[in-house]
């Protein structure tokens, strides 16, 4: 009865449109529905804002329906920004429509600062000081952080430059919170021993795009706990562990009882989930990061020990850290409680050899030395995050492809947020800044505090001071935009435009052209290395900057590129800086590169026309 209620209800709506009664006669027929119908069609979901605006002004019976912290309002909110909802409890009082407004005035404010970065910071790489204005911006961060994904899932090949720009802001919102977030953590007492919350920390900076959450891999987990449970109820249907409740942090101190815990943990985590050490790519970033590690069920040591570790203590086995030397370990006590224990008193246990339970002889012959009591001994939380962003250091500095040194860039950041002290590493990370050329006045701080730190450092320190100085005064004494018009005489060599995709002829890659110079203007020692010498025209001829679909940039003499007969889209992540558009056949250039290059547009044009159309025609 009521549906059909509702069904006529909702024919109501479009009859009054077309209702040649006057005004009154229509609205009266809506007003006299039912309250239920009434807010059924209210939240439909073809209404807009603006449209529960004007009707919610109508009367007073309709204004009521449609108050602020109403239902209504909540469904505006809900259909137009659904991934916000999360934020909100069921059981708060919220003005929608206070909220509704709130949303909609941060997503305009994203959009002007998103929209003013290409043409603020097209030459230069985004200044520390360059999202300040962001930082002072009134309203919820959450509101402004939709915004941009909201910006991210714009349509694929469109709007590149925005997503460009988007992607910098979030990523760096994004590390700021969670910078200050593991920060707090550290100053926790040294008997917090929520290892997997530091972990997260160090996943979510690293990878601040992702949606990644304690919550999240913590429910993951337990899933994996209720699956070990239902092993050890297989066992002993009476195990304490199985009385346990979510949360509870008690722990079972029978040796044989814990034994049997970490036999069904084996079973599930190797043999059922297929959990395993990854020795065949070892050195890859993705084995630290525990979202990663529970998604494609491998790790390195240190990882599947956090796992199996977090795993164990929430079935009440208290094992134990121990940062062994090449190869993380756990420890798990065989004493008396109380008792006077060394390390012939514990069984250790290897989480990357499938739960192996190991001798103190066994650990040495497993990396083949002799070690120190001291290095059987628990750590704590902050050491065993040290030795996670250690690995992850190393790892950055093995870095080849990425031009942009992220992971290492990351992973200075997080060694120096638990260490700000660290001399080698506060060097390290003004010159990998001097090297990419980027953020000069962040090198002369970092410079100053080494001097402070170590005046020994002097040599080193002085060197970067002065070349970081000579950097600063050339970027002042730079002039306008350099303007390259193909029709100038000095340019008519020059065969190809921004925007095409290209390929290499020798080493067979894909790419797009971002700039291009009538000859070769890098010096002599560059020209030398790369044998351009070797080449029929040498450096006397166009070369080209490409961005590769490898992420690499290059710089490109023109015998050795051609046009690619089967154009696609390139992976590279500066694409966005340059252009706004892939068309399917080339790229259009923002109206920052085009500035650059105004006559190149048109040449493109041709080129599609004559080359990509001529090769439809010979297909069909």
């Amino acid at each position: 009865m009521a549906a059909a209620a509702v069904d006529s209800a909702m024919e109501v709506v479009p009859a009054l449109a077309e209702e040649a009664a006057p005004e009154a006669v229509g609205l009266s027929c809506l007003v006299n529905l039912p309250g239920e119908v009434l807010e059924y069609i209210l939240c439909s979901g073809s209404l807009t804002a603006a449209d529960i605006g004007r009707v919610s002004s109508t009367c007073r019976r309709l204004r009521e329906l449609c108050q602020s912290s109403g239902k209504v309002w909540k469904e505006q909110f809900r259909v137009r920004w659904p991934s916000l909802m999360k934020h909100y409890s069921p059981t708060d009082y919220v003005n929608w429509l206070e909220e509704y407004k709130v949303r909609q005035k941060a997503g305009l404010e994203a959009r002007k600062i998103v929209a003013s970065f290409s043409k603020r910071f097209f030459s230069e790489h985004v200044p520390c000081n360059g999202f300040s204005d962001i930082e002072n911006l009134e309203g919820p961060e959450i509101f402004f952080e939709d915004e941009l994904v909201c910006i991210l899932n714009m349509e694929g090949r469109k709007a590149l430059t925005w997503k460009y720009y988007a992607k910098k802001i979030l990523y760096y919102l994004r590390q700021q919170k969670i910078l200050n977030n593991l920060k707090a953590f550290l100053q926790q007492p040294d008997d917090y021993e929520s290892y997997l919350e530091g972990a997260v920390y160090i996943d979510q900076y690293c990878n601040p795009l992702s949606d990644i959450s304690l919550k999240d891999i913590q429910a993951q987990i337990d899933s994996i706990v209720e699956l070990v449970c239902k092993t050890l109820r297989g066992i002993n249907s009476r195990h304490p562990s199985l009385a346990f409740k979510a949360g509870e942090s008690s722990m079972i101190m029978e040796i044989e009882l814990q034994s049997q815990v970490l036999d069904a943990m084996n079973y599930v985590l190797y043999d059922q989930l297929k959990f395993k050490g990854n020795r065949m790519d070892y050195y890859n970033a993705l084995n630290l990061y525990m979202h990663q590690v529970l998604i494609r069920r491998t790790g390195i040591p240190i990882s599947m020990s956090l796992l199996y570790l977090t795993i164990a203590r929430q079935l009440g086995v208290p094992l134990e850290p121990v940062n062994f030397p090449s190869h993380f370990l756990l420890r798990w006590c065989q004493g008396a409680e109380g008792a006077s224990l060394d390390i012939f008193d514990y069984i250790y246990i290897d989480a990357f050899g499938k739960g192996k339970q190991l001798t103190v002889k066994e650990c040495e012959y497993l990396i083949g030395q002799h070690v120190t009591a001291a290095l059987y001994g628990v750590v704590n939380v902050k050491k065993v995050l040290q030795r996670m962003v250690g690995n992850l250091l190393s790892l950055g500095k093995r870095e080849g492809i990425d031009q942009s040194y992220q992971l290492l860039r990351d992973s200075l950041d997080l060694y120096l947020a638990m260490y700000p002290d660290q001399v080698q590493l506060l060097l390290l990370q003004a010159r990998l800044y001097f090297h990419l050329g980027i953020w000069p006045e962040k090198v002369l701080d970092i410079l100053q505090h080494i001097q402070t730190l170590d005046p020994g450092q002097h040599g080193a320190v002085g060197y970067l001071v002065q070349h970081t100085l000579e950097h600063i005064e050339r970027k002042k004494e730079e002039v306008g935009v350099e303007v390259k018009l193909r029709s100038h005489e000095k340019h008519r060599d020059v065969c190809y435009s921004i925007g095409l995709i290209m390929k290499h002829k020798r080493y067979g890659y894909n790419c797009v052209i971002y700039g291009w110079d009538p000859t070769c203007m890098m010096g002599h020692e560059w020209i030398r290395n790369m044998n351009v010498h070797s080449l029929p025209h040498g450096h006397h001829q166009p070369f080209y900057n490409v961005l590769v679909e490898d992420g690499s940039c290059r710089y490109a003499a023109q015998e050795n590129l051609e046009y690619n007969v089967e154009p696609q889209e390139i992976s590279h992540p500066d694409v966005g800086r340059y252009f706004s558009e892939f068309t399917g056949t080339h790229y259009i250039p923002n109206a920052e590169l085009e500035i650059r290059y105004p006559e190149d547009l048109e040449s493109v044009y041709e080129t599609v026309q004559n080359i990509y159309s001529a090769k439809k025609e010979d297909v069909e």
